[in-house]
């Protein structure tokens, strides 16, 4: 592996478990009183102050927002409106599930992203994605009816966590439609990281903005003076750990190594988190949703794998007239 590769892959893994740590900051700030609607507001508050930081910091990055086509900045600020549903889902899903739980069930998304690709984008070959997308399925019952019994979280939990991987697989259909992502200039040739700050910055604050509206709008405590001293290192782990520094250690990552084989390497995400959760809070997944872990984490990879066709050479050029793979996400946020 060269070293560009080799760099990317590093930046991949640490923006996994980056991401996956989300939860294990947010526990704290929920045992304070602070729920997740006012975790969400400062998340992506600091987070996208911190994004604009950047990329006003960039002589290119700064170029590229002036140039950014106002049908563009609009349809960017939409993402950053709809991610709202995935997070929200999320984060007040794991108020009652636990996070090793929630990490396997959040991963189905890949083969979801998958089948929409077969009406919305371009489809995997075969019944891959079909295969895939029945693995990921099977994998999500093991793991739920796997709960000890005295143990279950409460279904409202349960169904916003499965809510929250089918809403962002819809945002990566949305968002791979929208970035028009060219898989194939990777490493030196990718170019892409100023309009990437870009859509980055102006995503986040999109998605503060609505979290905070909603927070002031209904009288929700968000303001600094109504948030326990407490919550404020848990506050600050989500935004920067778990916001900041993934979301541009994956932009420079894909960079390097394309954003499909991004996605795949980002797998280790829910095994940080269930070893993470097993270690920090003593959550524990038994036998058979480990099992349905395995099965899910083999959709996944299945679903971003593409089988090679008849006559062409391992490792050549993907001819002209040839389909470029599955669209993945330019522009990653987090599934949580």
């Amino acid at each position: 592996m060269d070293r560009t590769r080799a760099t990317g892959v590093a930046l991949v893994v640490i923006s996994a478990v980056a991401f996956g740590s989300g939860g294990l900051f947010a526990r704290p700030v929920y045992a304070t009183g602070t729920d997740w609607l006012t975790l969400m507001a400062w998340r992506f508050g600091i987070a996208g102050a911190l994004a604009w930081v950047v990329l006003l910091a960039r002589p290119t990055a700064r170029r590229a927002l002036l140039a950014l086509p106002r049908r563009m900045l609009l349809a960017t600020i939409g993402l950053g409106v709809f991610y709202v549903t995935n997070t929200a889902t999320y984060y007040a899903g794991i108020a009652t599930v636990d996070l090793g739980l929630a990490a396997l069930i959040v991963y189905v998304y890949p083969p979801v992203v998958a089948v929409l690709a077969l009406l919305f984008g371009r489809p995997l070959e075969g019944r891959r994605a079909w295969t895939a997308l029945g693995m990921a399925v099977l994998g999500v019952v093991l793991a739920v009816g796997g709960i000890q019994p005295g143990s279950e979280p409460p279904a409202l939990g349960l169904a916003l966590i499965i809510a929250s991987p089918l809403l962002y697989a819809v945002w990566i259909i949305l968002a791979a439609r929208h970035s028009g992502e060219r898989s194939d200039r990777v490493g030196a040739d990718a170019d892409d990281g100023a309009n990437a700050s870009v859509v980055g910055a102006v995503m986040l604050s999109s998605t503060a903005v609505v979290y905070w509206v909603v927070c002031l709008g209904i009288g929700h405590p968000v303001l600094p003076a109504d948030i326990p001293a407490d919550a404020w290192p848990g506050i600050l782990g989500v935004a920067v750990v778990a916001g900041f520094v993934p979301v541009q250690a994956f932009y420079a990552g894909a960079q390097r190594i394309g954003a499909a084989q991004a996605s795949l390497v980002s797998t280790v995400e829910p095994l940080w988190t269930i070893v993470a959760a097993s270690i920090l809070l003593d959550e524990h997944l038994g036998p058979i949703q480990l099992a349905g872990g395995a099965l899910i984490l083999g959709g996944v990879v299945l679903s971003q794998t593409r089988a090679r066709r008849p006559g062409r050479p391992v490792g050549g050029a993907r001819p002209m007239d040839e389909e470029p793979p599955l669209p993945q996400p330019i522009v990653r946020l987090g599934e949580e």
